[in-house]
């Protein structure tokens, strides 16, 4: 009865998203995720204030009430395209963490797989495609008015025989052989019901033991503010600690201007930061020789200015794009690139004939364990290389985003409690490793890419800032920095939940 196709079953299966391919049966962290990145704090407090009328409706049974009050306050007054952008770029990073592997390696074995949710389709559809690799996701629909706006309201009077109805749709010819879903679900009133067999998921690998050749591809950017999944918990943590981070961070960003630099570290650390600082930094350069060239990771705006602390000297930096806020606070000189090949090679050339210089050849910060592909330019302009590995540490949010307003990416790097940064000196490339030895730039370039990725414990892609901008923005890979008085009305509709 098997019939196997590359490694794949030739069954059909149908699965519940939430407890089952999820891990967490509770869909209440990602519509905080929602309201939080699609809107902003505001929603975010509202929800979590709702969040005991949430359960107690769950407790009485009232759970598709539950439900549409969760929908309504999430989505009302937003625009579809601005629900799919959060599902998008925020969404599938927190997904991935909740994802159930056991569950995974059934329903990736099958060679036709159907995901339901009773989240809105919008929400799942695009992570359940992309590394799933499920052909249908049913899921609820959203009303959305005349006007392009959502109106927080739900198409389908029954949630359960929508779904039913519609699974029933896409197996016209054939029931699904194997439906997976919560072990405490009544099989005979949900979609389970069409299935020749019903594996709950405390049971399912009884039914089926083949394991599929299909990986999970990783998440390699994700985008949004927050850091961990905002359960009730650390929601409130969040919105408690909100208004002391906003002052502590002023404070941080202020001693951080005005101090000089050998005292930036202690300042940082008896404000709550930390630095850790592995290997030796190069002594300064001597008189009329060539600056040193520190080569980094790139994993948020503050990792020149960190460097800087740890060098106690001021090292200018180079940068494609920086706001007009951080420039103002940024106590290191920041030597602007146009990305222009050749002239953007002079301007390097000159700065280091002035003394040493920082770049991120990644050309952009990447969050997870990996790194973007190294632009090779630097390895063209000098011999005298030092490669330095960054990576840091937040507790609640994120310092770069690609949707959010940047000329704060600073200011929440340092509303975090206890940020931290690690900054590993590694030692300066060998002759025989830099161009002058007759090696390609693109050699090197990978090089310093494998060697930093291997003292963080990180992954090299060959993805590009690009396809980073393509991924996030669903675009051409482009990006458009918003003018300052743009960016200062993003800033002040963010804590209007109905402004978008």
């Amino acid at each position: 009865m098997v019939m196997e196709t590359s490694g794949t079953m030739s069954y059909s299966v149908v699965s519940e998203f939430e407890g089952t391919l999820l891990k967490s049966d509770d869909p209440f962290s990602y519509f905080m995720l929602l309201a939080f990145d699609a809107s902003g704090l505001i929603r975010f407090a509202i929800l979590l204030f709702l969040w005991p009328v949430i359960k107690l409706l769950g407790v009485l049974s009232f759970k598709n009430a539950a439900l549409r009050l969760m929908i309504f306050v999430a989505t009302a007054g937003l625009r579809e395209q601005e629900i799919e952008s959060v599902a998008r770029t925020v969404l599938p990073k927190f997904y991935m963490d909740d994802v159930s592997m056991d569950t995974w390696r059934v329903f990736s074995s099958c060679k036709k797989r159907v995901v339901v949710t009773r989240m809105p389709r919008v929400m799942v559809e695009r992570f359940a495609k992309e590394y799933f690799r499920a052909d249908e996701v049913i899921g609820t629909e959203l009303n959305v008015n005349r006007f392009g706006f959502v109106t927080g309201l739900i198409r389908e009077a029954d949630i359960d025989q929508s779904a039913l109805n519609r699974v029933a749709e896409v197996f016209v010819d054939r029931m699904p052989h194997l439906g997976l879903g919560k072990a405490s679900l009544t099989a005979s009133t949900t979609f389970l019901s069409l299935c020749e067999v019903y594996a709950p998921v405390s049971e399912k690998s009884n039914h089926h033991n083949q394991q599929s050749e299909l990986r999970l591809n990783p998440v390699v950017f994700h985008d949004g503010r927050l850091v961990k999944r905002p359960t009730p918990a650390i929601a409130l943590l969040i919105l408690i600690w909100f208004p002391f981070g906003i002052v502590l961070s002023v404070i941080r960003i202020f001693w951080g201007t005005v101090l000089p630099w050998g005292f930036k570290s202690y300042a940082m650390r008896i404000l709550g930061g930390q630095i850790i600082v592995k290997g030796k930094p190069p002594q300064p350069r001597e008189a009329g020789k060539s600056g040193v060239l520190f080569v980094c990771n790139h994993r948020s705006l503050v990792d020149p200015l960190l460097l800087s602390t740890v060098l106690k000297r001021s090292v200018p930096a180079i940068v494609y794009s920086l706001s007009r806020l951080a420039k103002i606070f940024c106590p290191i000189s920041i030597v602007r690139i146009q990305r222009i090949r050749d002239v953007d090679a002079k301007t390097i050339k000159l700065e280091l004939s002035k003394g040493d210089l920082v770049v991120c050849p990644e050309g952009t910060t990447c969050r997870t364990p990996f790194l973007v592909r190294f632009s090779a330019l630097f390895a063209e302009l000098t011999d005298t290389i030092v490669p330095v590995a960054v990576n840091c540490r937040a507790g609640f949010f994120h310092p770069n985003t690609v949707r959010g307003w940047n000329a704060l990416d600073i200011v929440f790097f340092f509303m975090n409690p206890r940020p931290c940064y690690e900054i590993t000196f590694l030692n300066q490339l060998p002759k025989e490793a830099t161009c002058s030895s007759g090696k390609s730039p693109h050699d090197v370039a990978n090089h310093v890419q494998r060697i930093m990725a291997d003292t963080l414990g990180f992954e090299c892609t060959n993805f590009t800032r690009k396809d980073k901008y393509r991924i996030l923005t669903g675009g051409d890979g482009t990006v458009s920095y918003l003018s300052f008085q743009e960016q200062a009305k993003k800033f002040f509709n963010t804590f209007n939940p109905f402004s978008r």
